[in-house]
């Protein structure tokens, strides 16, 4: 079909080398056009949209319904995602991630939310220790204001422990530790982690569901390949210099969401149901009935909902959210990268990447936020359909948000996108995520016993044990209201048991690195070092990801001091030679280190093939 267009005058008129549908249009650090920019924003804040609502949606079913309490929580909510944003793009990973509440800290918060059922077990059971529920009152009152200080006391000490995480350099190292297969089946999970929310939301109305992917799908695949003529404004010149560029496939997000949702708001104008009643999201408080309510500007500022609540239960959510966080980050960053085509992340951007997520945390937990932030699958499912990353738009993205974020009534716009339309954007983006997970395999060798079974658990334990734990929450009792909070969050996570099982696995059975898909030759991701490739690999992946000039400007002796030494790049002086030996039996090494100089193969002095030393 991209051959037909091709030869249709005045549609697809373009270059032939930049037709390709796997080329990325705008990589991370190209900007486009301003005419173009302005609606990569638009197409980033619906997509954000999607998902902010969606969590306070589930959210908000459990507290009391306060309308206008709400709306503040959205608003601050948006506000606190901007400016994480922005420090993720500018001082963090430097990929175009854009901030969003994540589902990770829905699990948490909502069975925070819902104590009193375990309070009045507790005591129906006749025991609570000294750090048992009876000590704390706070959710028995119902207190809007009491379940909102405690889950933001939640999101504030995971901010702490993600901070603790990115400076002593954990990330990076378990990023280090982390091949094909510890990334396929999580990356996987990531994707399928959603798929209950997604289809109640698509059961609002599956007609609109299926018409908003039916457009994406045409727009981002069948119609990739055409190019639309764009005429450019030039000063003192006016339009001039007509360009081609994959308009369809750029925007085949923006243009399916816009058109499904003017066309919702002109029939609901005139009395006409689009959506189904009766569903379990109707509490959700929309611009009819909220927005007269709401002011125009608002600032949000500290303690305006009270301070944080601190005490052994937010202590013990708190460790949940920044470990499910921190493994749904560390997935995205890896899914980014992926799918701009971009040089795999170093150790030194995964740390400052949790780190500017956990300084969006902090902020979060003092401005009242129950939701936090951390990167958003969806968005960067969208990179993948359109293949448009540009740092430069998320940044203006981030911009946008705090301007929204301080206008309550405005964010409240952002509620009239049908739940359909919501549905439908969730399941399209973390296809991309499943589908990407999936492409990991190729790289290994999945015919061999032991990666069946690494693969089969760890999928199977993380599907199996959340659906166990959902029918009751019985099962987990030890006598410590906290622990078992702690232990139902983290097990009703399948982020948290695909990451782990994956990880564990994979670095404790043994098996040969040609099994693992940990040879250099056998993925362009590990290119071998000290050839060509390599170098230009390295200095690809400095232009990515370097820090912003007036950072750089920071004395050579600071990075190899701690905590410089964790989160700036290396100094290439400081790189040495060392000697890396390839034996052909079973061992648990996971990667080549990326200051390798020397490859040596001895395999029982065995003649290899030599292998190729350009990337694929």
């Amino acid at each position: 079909m991209g051959h037909r267009l091709a030869a249709m005058p005045g549609l697809c008129c373009g270059p032939t080398a930049s037709r390709s549908p796997c080329v990325s249009s705008y990589p991370v650090d190209k900007q486009p056009p301003w005419s173009l920019t302005s609606f990569f924003v638009l197409q980033h804040l619906l997509v954000l949209a999607s998902l902010l609502c969606v969590c306070h949606i589930l959210l908000l079913q459990n507290l009391p319904q306060e309308n206008e309490k709400s709306n503040r929580l959205l608003a601050t909510s948006l506000f606190t995602c901007g400016i994480s944003t922005a420090l993720q793009t500018t001082l963090g990973s430097r990929l175009p991630l854009v901030q969003a509440p994540s589902f990770q800290f829905l699990i948490p918060v909502v069975i925070l939310s819902r104590q009193p059922l375990a309070l009045d077990r507790t005591h129906r059971n006749g025991g609570a220790g000294s750090l048992g529920c009876s000590e704390l009152p706070i959710n028995s009152t119902g207190s809007w204001n009491q379940m909102i200080r405690e889950a933001a006391g939640a999101v504030l000490v995971s901010g702490v422990l993600q901070m603790l995480i990115g400076v002593s350099g954990l990330c990076g190292f378990i990023s280090h530790h982390c091949g094909p297969m510890v990334l396929a089946p999580t990356l996987s999970i990531i994707g399928f982690s959603i798929y209950k929310e997604a289809a109640l939301l698509c059961s609002a109305n599956w007609g609109i569901s299926m018409l908003l992917i039916a457009l994406m799908v045409l727009l981002s695949q069948n119609l990739r390949s055409c190019y639309l003529p764009v005429w450019m404004w030039k000063q003192w010149k006016g339009f001039v210099q007509k360009t081609y560029f994959p308009v369809f496939r750029m925007f085949s997000m923006l243009l399916p969401i816009s058109c499904i949702w003017i066309v919702h708001g002109i029939l609901n104008h005139f009395g006409k149901q689009t959506e189904l009643q009766g569903l379990a999201l109707e509490n959700l408080s929309t611009a009819e009935n909220t927005t007269l309510a709401s002011p125009w500007i608002k600032v949000p500022y500290p303690g305006e909902a009270g301070w944080p609540l601190l005490n052994i239960q937010a202590l013990s959510m708190g460790t949940v959210l920044a470990i499910t966080s921190s493994i749904n980050s560390l997935g995205c960053f890896v899914l980014c990268s992926r799918v701009q085509q971009a040089p795999p992340i170093p150790r030194h951007a995964c740390n400052r990447g949790i780190c500017m997520e956990a300084i969006g945390n902090l902020l979060s937990g003092i401005l009242g936020s129950v939701s936090g932030a951390a990167c958003s699958v969806p968005n960067v499912g969208a990179i993948g359909l359109t293949k448009a990353g540009s740092r430069h738009s998320v940044q203006l993205c981030a911009l946008l948000c705090v301007l929204l974020g301080m206008s309550p009534r405005l964010t409240e716009l952002l509620t009239t996108i049908p739940l359909a339309v919501h549905g439908g954007v969730l399941s399209v983006s973390h296809a991309v995520t499943v589908g990407a997970g999936i492409s990991y395999f190729q790289y290994t060798d999945i015919d061999s016993g032991r990666n069946i079974f690494i693969v089969g658990f760890t999928v199977f334990m993380a599907l199996l044990v959340p659906r166990w734990l959902s029918a009751t929450t019985s099962h987990i009792t030890t006598g410590w209201c906290s622990l078992d909070l702690l232990l139902l969050s983290l097990l009703s996570a399948p982020v948290f048991l695909g990451g782990f099982w994956s990880f564990f696995l994979d670095n404790t059975i043994s098996g040969t690195l040609k099994e693992r898909g940990l040879l250099p030759h056998q993925s362009k991701w590990h290119p071998l070092s000290g050839d060509s490739s390599h170098q230009e690999s390295k200095l690809e992946s400095a232009h990515v990801y370097e820090l912003p000039p007036a950072l750089k400007q920071c004395p050579v002796y600071l990075r190899t001091h701690y905590p410089c030494c964790v989160l700036c790049p290396p100094d290439d002086k400081s790189v040495g030679v060392q000697e890396i030996v390839i034996v052909p039996e079973e061992g648990t090494n996971l990667l080549l280190k990326p200051s390798s100089m020397v490859l040596d193969l001895d395999l029982n002095n065995q003649e290899l093939p030599q292998l190729p030393l350009q990337s694929e």
